[in-house]
């Protein structure tokens, strides 16, 4: 089985599904980055990763034509951010192209665009090509039916960073530190770290014994430390600033209960992921893209309406109040990314699916991966 990945840029969160691929395809796997990594993200401490099956696209003739080769040599293409020319020819002979897309309606349905974007994705959506939608968001397979797309061709899919196995994950989870609560990630306003701001004001004022840790930078920072230090909570709230993506799990290691406060711009959210394999007992927000997929409501984690600063309170301070249940949330959640959410089981979903869709026959998975969308 010959799979080619076609994405902007090879990061981290690509990195072990890559791998998985790769193996499981006995080495008949191929990463093709069309850009270089972005300046921004570098500064975020994403590592320059040089697998041996990642290739980078450039203005090589010699090279394109060989990438052009493989595109069109492959059995199953999976597609993500990259030029839509590369894949014309396989639309043409009616080879397995997966497109791989978060959701498309992030900031909403807009009307005014709707007839736009309509014609756009139904000409490079043909109805005679053989393309199927891997969902890396909850709300994919719903945002591209309202345009009449992949009807009954939707997966489940997402985004699988590092999935760490502890050989005794109830020891780690016994060492966490109850009361530590745990925020992750670019400071941006549709990331809402400031709602986590807002509830340490509140633990603090019914007098909740509780640390919060803020792990990022961005364009907020100066006013989250501003409402830190207005709201007498240096002490409670402490900032690390940018931290390479491989030791961010030393924090959620630590941490009893981690916040997700997104709203729906937030296509998946791979620190979930994260945060769960590492034991956490996770509130996360209902509109971010990962949680319908991975959160099951009170049984691996507690879901709020996004925005909803009063539900985010009520149920952070339900955890600190209960902490065997901050035990039981972080041990289930932890089970649901070994067993189920991780790359090694979704690479060999991957594989099976592709095979069969290769043959003309899909049979969708129960549940996770590869699962109907």
């Amino acid at each position: 089985m010959k799979i080619l990945f076609l994405s902007n840029f090879y990061n981290h969160h690509q990195a072990s599904i890559s791998r998985e691929l790769y193996q499981q395809t006995e080495k008949q796997y191929r990463f093709v980055a069309t850009e270089l990594m972005p300046e921004d993200r570098i500064k975020l401490g994403y590592a320059d990763i040089g697998d041996e099956f990642v290739v980078q696209y450039n203005e090589d003739p010699v090279l394109k034509k060989q990438i052009q080769q493989w595109i069109d040599e492959a059995d199953a293409v999976i597609i993500g951010a990259a030029p839509e020319y590369l894949i014309e020819n396989r639309k043409k002979t009616g080879k397995l192209i997966l497109r791989y897309s978060e959701r498309p309606l992030k900031y909403g349905f807009q009307l005014w665009k709707y007839p736009f974007q309509w014609l756009r994705w139904n000409k490079i959506n043909p109805r005679r090509a053989y393309i199927y939608m891997l969902c890396a968001s909850a709300y994919t397979a719903s945002d591209y039916a309202k345009f009449g797309l992949f009807n009954k061709r939707t997966l489940k899919w997402g985004y699988f960073p590092e999935c760490k196995n502890y050989v005794n994950i109830m020891e780690l989870i016994d060492k966490k530190n109850r009361t530590e609560l745990l925020w992750c990630g670019r400071f941006l306003d549709w990331k809402h770290p400031d709602d986590a701001i807002l509830i340490a004001t509140r633990l603090k004022e019914a007098n909740y014994d509780f640390h919060l840790t803020m792990v990022g930078t961005g364009e907020m920072e100066n006013q989250l430390k501003k409402m830190v230090a207005d709201r007498g909570l240096i002490n409670e709230v402490n900032f690390t600033g940018s931290v390479p993506s491989d030791q961010v799990r030393n924090y959620m290691e630590k941490a009893g209960i981690y916040l997700l406060t997104s709203d729906r711009k937030e296509g998946w959210g791979a620190v979930l992921n994260e945060a769960m394999n590492s034991g956490c007992a996770v509130l996360a927000s209902r509109d971010a893209g990962s949680v319908p997929y991975l959160i099951s409501d009170d049984y691996n984690g507690m879901i709020y309406d996004s925005c909803s600063v009063d539900m985010l309170y009520e149920k952070t301070a339900f955890l600190l109040d209960h902490p065997i249940e901050q035990k039981r949330l972080g041990l289930c959640a932890y089970e649901t990314i070994t067993k189920v959410w991780n790359a090694k089981e979704a690479a060999r979903r991957l594989v099976q699916i592709a095979d069969g869709l290769c043959r003309g026959s899909l049979e969708f998975f129960e549940e996770g991966p590869c699962s109907r969308a």
